[in-house]
């Protein structure tokens, strides 16, 4: 089973060897995280495809295929840096760190909470609720509590 441990490790990975583009397993956790890095201006596209490169046209994801189905997302750069400096864990298979909804939002003014520390300017931190995989300020919104999954700057 694939993790957000994945995600985060391809795409630092990524940036870090200045590719253009990067695949992922296609997972409903990775096409999550990526859509919220999408949102966030984070990566430049999100495509999905085999493990050859992007599908030109649409192909449904079956049993028989499912195998060689990868997201291929897209890094983004700026005057030739990366936009994304670091993306990295915050839960993990030993320590899963859940937030009520008033911890979330002691996190996402800048405060820290137990052993993760506050969200500063220019950072992301992705967050797993009842209503899906979202951005910490997006559920702080809708008041609701969640999983910490990872942060990304």
């Amino acid at each position: 089973m694939v993790g957000v441990h994945d995600i985060c490790a391809r795409v630092q990975n990524g940036f870090r060897a200045r590719l253009g583009r990067i695949a992922v397993p296609e997972t409903n956790l990775n096409l999550a995280v990526s859509r919220v890095l999408y949102n966030q201006g984070m990566v430049s596209s999100v495509t999905r495809g085999t493990h050859l490169g992007p599908d030109a046209s649409y192909t449904p994801t079956t049993n028989l295929n499912i195998a060689e189905r990868r997201l291929w997302i897209t890094l983004k750069y700026y005057q030739d840096e990366p936009v994304l400096r670091r993306m990295h864990c915050i839960s993990k298979p030993s320590r899963k760190l859940r937030c009520t909804a008033n911890q979330l939002q002691m996190l996402a003014s800048g405060r820290s909470w137990s052993i993760v520390k506050g969200v500063i300017p220019g950072e992301i931190v992705i967050v797993s609720t009842i209503r899906g995989v979202m951005e910490i300020q997006e559920a702080t919104k809708l008041g609701l509590g969640a999983a910490l999954l990872a942060r990304a700057f």
